[in-house]
């Protein structure tokens, strides 16, 4: 009679555990439906750009980025004083290709003449390791912590593009159907630790996942490096 009940006790708890375990993984699951999405978002923002010779980010400079990052429809609105704010990926290459997306917000504030609201996608290049120290910190102000210029579109090439290079990221953005560099400063990166702990879990930090390889990305995330490695498939060099 003891070993009966000893045996139904026993199943009923690999039952309980059972059910909390795939209830955490639904809930996981859920809440990483909001990090694929943004990762989606940003491989068809950088996708379509791309997809337009006369206009694209031109492939020389692609290929010496050490990180990209894409913001898209970042929200700018403001009546006299004016603010913008958005949530983006970046991902960094590794010695074996584009290295799992990481999530960051971007934000910043303005003042001036201005009424009215628009979205905007912004595209980020970093050039070197500097620009990718920066990525890697805990937050960064474009043009205060790390130098900033309006990347070259298209076939801009030749001397301008050149000296675009001792920058240390590449900004770029695209509203209303027009790309086109933009010299973006006094705007903030950080990463978003919500999302980032919805995918990683607690405590893993943008660098661990950019450049150290400690973490595998779930499949569902993975459309923005994938992205990446279609137009530009160098890998990092140590």
């Amino acid at each position: 009679m003891k070993n009966k009940f000893a045996g139904a006790v026993l199943m009923a708890c690999s039952v309980v555990l059972l059910l909390g375990t795939s209830a955490l993984a639904q809930g996981r699951q859920s809440r990483m439906k909001d990090e694929k999405n943004q990762s989606l978002k940003a491989a068809q923002v950088f996708r379509e750009i791309m997809d337009i010779p006369e206009k694209e980010i031109p492939r020389e400079i692609l290929d010496k980025a050490e990180c990209v990052a894409v913001f898209p429809q970042v929200v700018k609105a403001g009546f006299i004083v004016g603010g913008q704010g958005g949530r983006g990926v970046a991902s960094c290459r590794t010695a074996t290709g584009w290295s799992a997306p990481a999530y960051f917000n971007l934000g910043g504030g303005s003042f001036g003449l201005q009424i009215g609201a628009q979205a905007t996608d912004f595209v980020l290049l970093f050039m070197n390791k500097g620009g990718m120290d920066s990525l890697l910190s805990n937050d960064f102000t474009l043009g205060a912590d790390a130098s900033v210029a309006a990347g070259p579109v298209g076939r801009q090439t030749g001397a301008s593009t050149d000296l675009k290079l001792d920058a240390q990221i590449l900004s770029y953005s695209r509203s209303k159907g027009l790309f086109a560099g933009l010299e973006l400063k006094g705007v903030v990166v950080k990463p978003d630790k919500d999302d980032m702990r919805d995918v990683y879990g607690e405590n893993i930090t943008a660098k661990e996942v950019l450049k150290e390889n400690k973490v595998t990305a779930p499949d569902a995330v993975q459309a923005f490096p994938n992205t990446l490695s279609r137009y530009s498939a160098r890998k990092a060099e140590f």
